[in-house]
């Protein structure tokens, strides 16, 4: 059946419309394949020490590509990359990239990391509700297994699951004594 004229930009609005309130705006999107269920967040040292330092020096949000594997439940991230965002794009409350990590040129990608350089409001749902944040809605637009916020010296974490967790973040002191990483 072909549409012509005011019925058929009437239809396209319709179907249009319609779209949009039936997709839903916090969980894994409807053509992204099904990711395996994650209970653990498991970062490597060197992936630590960038966000230690990440921490310390910039007082704007920073955001990071995390590159690693996904087994037996738990996503290894074996390096954070940084993703593709103008400086003017990174505030002390809100950053957004230029393009995904995989046109940024990173493969691998397994969640996207960001910082609250204040430590403040690091949650995916509002406090004693199901309101989800716009970091949760952001994570919801994404193909990737887990979100992340690092938040001082914790960071706090999502799956497509959308149970939040969280964990220190807390590098070890080396031999000389000296202080090389985040405390509580």
């Amino acid at each position: 059946m072909k549409l012509q004229g005011a019925h058929a930009f009437r239809s396209l609005i319709s179907i249009t419309l319609s779209g949009a309130l039936t997709t839903p705006t916090v969980g894994p999107s409807l053509i992204t394949p099904r990711l395996p269920a994650v209970r653990a967040l498991v970062l490597s040292d060197q992936a630590v020490r960038l966000l230690t330092l990440q921490y310390r020096s910039f007082h704007t949000e920073f955001l990071g590509c995390m590159i690693g594997e996904i087994r037996d439940g738990a996503v290894r991230v074996d390096r954070i990359a940084p993703a593709d965002v103008r400086p003017l794009r990174s505030t002390a409350t809100e950053v957004v990239p230029e393009t995904t990590c995989e046109e940024a040129g990173w493969t691998g990608t397994v969640g996207m990391i960001h910082s609250h350089p204040t430590g403040e409001r690091c949650w995916y749902y509002f406090p004693g509700t199901q309101v989800p944040t716009s970091d949760a809605q952001s994570f919801g637009r994404t193909p990737y297994a887990v979100d992340a916020i690092m938040c001082g010296a914790k960071v706090v974490w999502i799956g497509r699951d959308t149970v939040q967790r969280e964990f220190g973040l807390v590098e070890s002191v080396e031999s000389d004594g000296g202080d090389r990483g985040l405390r509580p």
